[in-house]
């Protein structure tokens, strides 16, 4: 059901599985959650907030989706899901589209300057759009740790299983949400740097190419 509504697999590296485990094992601060003193988010939401002096509680779609808290068809927190966490929906933030004026920078926060906060987006869902990947079967792969192909899929969320993922590519001003595909590989560089300082097969990272 979990994979039904977000396109992603139940899996500690997502948000809401990491929620959980600070409500088990760290009671005192989830209980300021509970109360509504304190609330959650991604990275993304936590730099708005103190860029904008916390003035502005927000995250992105395509940072949403990758929550387990998000539901791809409804394209918004679910209700269920926040449910199923045990995650207090008033403790999100808010979701904003992925570009456009969402806050401004406090200056006693950030450099004293006030300048418009214009964007913001997950790591992958901005390399494919920083690739120009913007028709539907454009597809881009960036390699470093690990390896990340995502493939646009157009104005429908596909889901072909087969432990690809379905994630939201990007949200426009207008509310038009483009979607995307990602097939991970979590280690990729990192394997060249442990044949490197881990098991000491190779002295230089660039002798893995003849290896």
């Amino acid at each position: 059901r979990v994979s039904a509504l977000t396109g992603l697999r139940l899996d500690p590296y997502f948000t809401a599985t990491k929620l959980t485990w600070l409500a088990e094992n760290d009671p005192r601060s989830w209980a300021r959650v509970l109360s509504g003193e304190a609330v959650v988010g991604t990275v993304d939401s936590y730099l708005v907030a103190r860029l904008t002096g916390g003035a502005r509680h927000v995250t992105d779609a395509s940072n949403a989706s990758r929550t387990l808290l998000y539901d791809l068809e409804a394209g918004g927190w679910s209700a269920e899901l926040c449910g199923f966490f045990g995650v207090p929906r008033e403790a999100l933030p808010e979701i904003v589209p992925n570009h456009g004026v969402i806050g401004v920078t406090d200056p006693d926060a950030f450099l004293g300057l006030a300048l418009p906060i214009g964007g913001m987006a997950g790591d992958q869902q901005a390399a494919l759009f920083g690739q120009a990947c913007f028709s539907p079967g454009d597809v881009k792969c960036t390699y470093g740790t690990g390896s990340f192909v995502l493939i646009n899929t157009g104005s429908q969320p596909v889901r072909p299983g087969g432990g690809l993922l379905t994630t939201v590519a990007w949200q426009s001003p207008a509310g038009e949400i483009t979607y995307a595909l990602e097939g991970s590989i979590f280690v990729t560089g990192a394997a060249v740097q442990w044949l490197r300082d881990g098991l000491g097969l190779i002295g230089r990272a660039p002798e893995s190419e003849t290896l």
